[in-house]
């Protein structure tokens, strides 16, 4: 048996994905840029698409530019506000390497950049937050869901504030781990920019999507062809846009919240190993953090892999780097963040797979703890 532990990192795709894949690589192959018929009924079924994903977004307004992936989504969003003057930048310090890094990067240029902390639970220090807003504040990042943690940041609570404090700022929210998994919708947040990736939710890589509710507040990037109105010129990955709004149609997010919630309790109610601590900081069901006392979460990852069951170290695009710059900032002790690894499910999983999984992490971890005591 596979228990796959690692949905956070990224999810196996919905085998009906293959079949559109296969339509729109080899039949309706068309660029939706050029002017045949075929190629016109393409970009018509691009602006189709494009709404549908405005609706499982619960937006009334905007637009959606389809992207390669969330770091090219985070990085339109965040460059692409960008404007000379003497504007400020803020950014949470619980912020993904593709906007964390950026915000450094920014520092280095001469821009004014403030990078709010977090509390214990890993949200973004509202308190904090709200102290450094003011009228020069030109961007906003904040994280929906922690990519690390699990820590739901509260959207309304922070667009709020946005609207009292600095109205004509701009906020984005990376929402990698949160669309099409937390419940929510951003007619009731007011929410500039969204990113998000298909391959977060059993749709293929190599595609994901920026919410843009006023185009008039980003700048143009890219100089090419003018597609996506201008902010993201070049041919549309269409397979990969399709293969995305069939996942989003097999999805069900408040039956899939309800179900990993279950799945959850099932697979913690199974760990109980002595000094295996469980690290839940009461955010998303989908991610939680295993602390194995005494261990190495590396060595806990490589042992557990050879008995079949596959958990992550954090964030994937930061998995070779020493260290957790998250699990810092929210105060978990050094010893405490080298014996972690991340867990992470789907909705799809098995009662019988999860026990197994809980079963199978107790007995490795002891077996490893005898060795090493």
């Amino acid at each position: 048996m596979v228990c796959y532990l690692d949905n956070a990192g990224t999810t196996k795709m919905f085998e009906q994905c293959v079949e559109v894949h296969h339509s729109f690589s080899c039949d309706n192959f068309y660029n939706p840029s050029a002017l045949s018929e075929q190629a016109m009924g393409v970009s018509k079924l691009i602006s189709k698409a494009e709404k549908y994903v405005l609706q499982r977004l619960g937006a009334s307004e905007g637009n959606v530019l389809f992207t390669g992936c969330a770091t090219e989504s985070n990085n339109i969003a965040v460059k692409g506000s960008l404007r000379s003057g003497n504007w400020e930048y803020v950014f949470s310090a619980g912020e993904h390497p593709s906007v964390f890094n950026i915000s450094k990067k920014l520092e280095l240029d001469g821009f004014k950049v403030h990078i709010v902390p977090l509390d214990e639970a890993g949200r973004v220090d509202v308190a904090r937050l709200e102290a450094v807003l003011n009228e020069r504040t030109r961007f906003i990042s904040v994280m929906h869901v922690s990519n690390e943690t699990g820590a739901v940041n509260d959207l309304v609570k922070i667009s709020n504030l946005k609207n009292k404090k600095c109205p004509k700022a701009v906020l984005h929210v990376d929402g990698v781990q949160g669309f099409m998994k937390i419940p929510f919708s951003l007619r009731s947040i007011a929410v500039d920019l969204y990113s998000f990736s298909a391959h977060k939710f059993h749709g293929p890589k190599g595609v994901g999507g920026l919410y843009v509710r006023n185009k008039g507040a980003l700048k143009e990037l890219f100089q090419g062809g003018g597609q996506q109105y201008t902010l993201r010129s070049g041919t549309e990955n269409v397979s990969g846009i399709m293969q995305m709004c069939k996942a989003l149609e097999l999805i069900d997010e408040k039956e899939n919240f309800e179900r990993v919630v279950e799945i959850k309790k099932i697979f913690n109610s199974f760990l109980g190993a002595d000094g295996l601590i469980v690290k839940d900081f009461g955010g998303s069901p989908y991610i939680e953090n295993l602390i194995f006392s005494g261990v190495k979460g590396e060595t806990m990852l490589h042992a557990l892999n050879q008995k079949g069951v596959i958990v992550g170290l954090g964030s994937a695009c930061s998995s070779k780097k020493a260290g957790n710059r998250i699990l810092e900032k929210i105060g978990l002790a050094k010893d405490e963040i080298i014996s972690s690894v991340r867990i992470s499910f789907n909705a799809y999983m098995t009662d019988e797979e999860v026990e197994w999984a809980a079963k199978t992490i107790n007995k490795v971890y002891l077996e490893i703890k005898e060795k090493v005591s």
